[in-house]
């Protein structure tokens, strides 16, 4: 399925927004440094059917609370002036409030997101998730739970996917593992999480 770039497109449960040109190149690579250094990396364990397992990516987290998710609860760090301007520019096309982050550092290939949803109860019925990229280029895929149709993008850096409407509901999502050699990936999924 063919995605128009640079404007909201529905898809059969869901809505998309796709523009991988969304910050330039140049300015691009200087986030990427600057994010790099001074966001606070944590390597975290999360419960999987009774086991404690490593994530396989460093994260953090920035809001105005704490986040849960696969029984991790993460309290948030100030928020970094970078951060809060990229906010802006996603509530812009977003036309609605996004008032915490979630940002993931991709090390290499081996770092990797499994298949699943951002469907956390705090998040609402119909959740907006932003997700801007930096850094290395990486494969994404949807896959819708009933008709298992799959739609796959190379998140640039500088792109901006948005996932809104039912697209939490009925698809999942994943950035699998890859044996080609991957330099590191910092992706931000701007969210808002209900009190």
């Amino acid at each position: 399925m063919a995605i128009e770039q640079g404007r909201w497109v529905s898809i059969p449960d869901g809505l998309l927004y796709w523009d991988p040109n969304f910050i330039s190149k140049k300015e691009s690579d200087q986030l990427f440094t600057t994010l790099h250094q001074d966001i606070k990396w944590r390597c975290d364990q999360i419960t999987l059917f009774g086991q404690r397992h490593f994530i396989p990516r460093l994260q953090c987290w920035y809001g105005d609370g704490p986040y849960c998710y696969s029984n991790l609860t993460m309290q948030p760090e100030a928020w970094l002036n970078p951060l809060i301007e990229l906010k802006s520019r996603c509530e812009q096309i977003t036309d609605s409030p996004l008032n915490c982050v979630l940002a993931n550092l991709y090390r290499d290939g081996n770092d990797s997101n499994g298949w699943h949803a951002d469907n956390e109860p705090e998040l609402g019925e119909q959740p907006i998730i932003a997700s801007l990229s930096f850094g290395e280029t990486r494969r994404f895929h949807l896959k819708h739970r009933q008709t298992k149709q799959k739609i796959s993008f190379d998140l640039t850096p500088g792109s901006l996917l948005i996932m809104a409407g039912e697209t939490q509901k009925y698809w999942l999502h994943t950035v699998p593992k890859t044996k080609k050699p991957k330099q590191a990936r910092i992706n931000l999924t701007y969210r808002f999480l209900h009190a």
